[in-house]
């Protein structure tokens, strides 16, 4: 078997070394620097209406979801909708089923530079269930929310209730001390919860109605609804909070200023000053000192 090796001369070789480790230096120095890292811009999120409703019919021979939301926007990227409608298909003989109507159903999601925010407005709204054509699960006269993020402040969450409220046909006074309860005989029950506000560091949640239903008119199971209904609801995270910027060293005075490095006498060598390259320098000097004596070592055992 034939085999070639090729050997590269000693000098040649420390050269190459030498080299190696002279562009080797700034490379690793360049690696080394760590990538800026960039802060979370916020999110903020609004929705007007959404339902968790569990809708038996005939009998409860067939199960159909009533998984319903209006206008719900998300950010970053600000947005905004003002549908006043939310209809279902597949649970009232193939005919849309028309779940909320209002003459105001807003929500809106901004993130700007250090702030996300949410709101939500509902105004004159009807909400019906399957089972329930000619009677109104809730009616309201107006609700409001709003969630604000700011970088480095406390979140704030609100909501408001205005005018009254009718469930199931009975207007109710709803307080934000506790679940206000309404039972009516042959129809069903609902239970409401006012403004549940919730705020940590950085987030904030506003809801303006919960409400817990289970409806089976007369219990003649030809339409059964039970599960949770949410009205008005605004979120929002806020962005993370720059770190403060630190501040400007201090010029020392002309008079102050000392030359750098020892004198060419003491070093035996021109005087240069200290850089970033100096180290890398250092040691491709050494590599070649090294190097050489390799190579006249090297050269004396040949002669």
């Amino acid at each position: 078997m034939n085999s070639t090796n090729f050997r590269m001369p000693a000098r040649r070789l420390a050269t190459v070394a030498a080299a190696t480790a002279l562009a080797a230096g700034p490379a690793a120095l360049g690696g080394a620097s760590a990538a800026h890292a960039t802060g979370e811009q916020g999110r903020a999120s609004a929705v007007v209406l959404r339902t968790g409703l569990d809708v038996s019919l005939l009998g409860k021979t067939a199960n159909v979801p009533l998984a319903v939301t209006l206008n719900e926007v998300e950010a970053p990227r600000s947005a905004r909708k003002t549908a006043l409608t939310a209809t279902l298909d597949g649970v009232d003989g193939g005919r849309p089923f028309r779940v909320l109507a209002a003459e105001t159903a807003d929500a809106k999601a901004t993130v700007t530079d250090g702030t996300a925010e949410a709101t939500t407005e509902l105004a004159h709204a009807k909400v019906h269930v399957p089972g329930l054509p000619l009677l109104s699960l809730i009616e309201i006269e107006g609700v409001t929310s709003k969630a604000t993020c700011e970088a480095g402040k406390t979140p704030t969450a609100s909501s408001n209730l205005l005018g009254a409220v009718t469930v199931l046909g009975r207007k109710v006074t709803v307080t934000a001390g506790g679940p206000t309860d309404v039972r009516v005989p042959g129809v069903g029950e609902v239970r409401l919860d006012l403004s549940t506000n919730a705020t940590t560091s950085r987030t904030a949640a506003a809801t303006a109605l919960q409400l817990r239903v289970a409806v089976d008119p007369l219990k003649l199971g030809v339409a059964a609804v039970e599960g949770t209904l949410t009205l008005a609801k605004a979120t929002c995270e806020a962005p993370e909070a720059e770190a403060p910027a630190a501040p400007p060293a201090e010029a020392k005075p002309q008079g102050e200023v000392k030359p750098q490095g020892g004198p060419a006498k003491e070093a035996g060598l021109a005087e240069t000053g200290g850089g970033s390259l100096t180290p890398y320098l250092a040691g491709g000097a050494l590599a070649l000192l090294v190097a050489g004596g390799a190579a006249a070592a090297t050269a004396r055992r040949r002669g």
